[in-house]
């Protein structure tokens, strides 16, 4: 996990029907691997995907970036960090994927996200209050 900063993690197996026929995983997948992160780090807020459609928001992504180090494996120990980046006025979260065995960085990744309101689908240009609190609050009980 980042040091100071909020992070989540997650550790998983590369299942079969990620990989290709030479039994790496093909990188569309690891869009899908950050975003099991990332909802863990929402989950962790308190600001998982039913809180915020309760609050009257979503955060479609507008950005995202994926470093590919070295191949995922079929059956590959792997854990994925999401860490916060930013949090105000948009979304950024950074993500590391590293080997169990290892702990060697095998992806690295960004993504941004902006809040929108539902019912009007307006872009709004600082983050919900309500979103922003519950970060707070959990980086003041984290000591971050």
């Amino acid at each position: 996990m980042n040091k100071g900063k909020l992070s989540a993690a997650i550790e998983f197996s590369v299942e079969f029907y990620d990989v290709d026929s030479m039994h790496i995983v093909w990188h569309g997948n690891y869009i899908k691997y950050f975003e099991k992160a990332r909802c863990a780090l929402l989950e962790k807020i308190g600001y998982g995907y039913p809180q915020m459609t309760e609050s009257g928001y979503a955060f479609p992504v507008t950005e995202i970036q994926s470093k590919y180090i070295k191949p995922l494996f079929f059956q590959q120990r792997i854990r994925v960090t999401a860490s916060l980046e930013e949090y105000e006025s948009i979304l950024r979260i950074s993500y590391v994927i590293q080997d169990l065995k290892t702990g060697e960085v095998t992806t690295k990744g960004k993504s941004s996200q902006v809040a929108i309101k539902i019912d009007t689908r307006t872009t709004c240009f600082d983050c919900p209050d309500v979103f922003i609190k519950r970060v707070q609050t959990l980086m003041a009980q984290e000591g971050l």
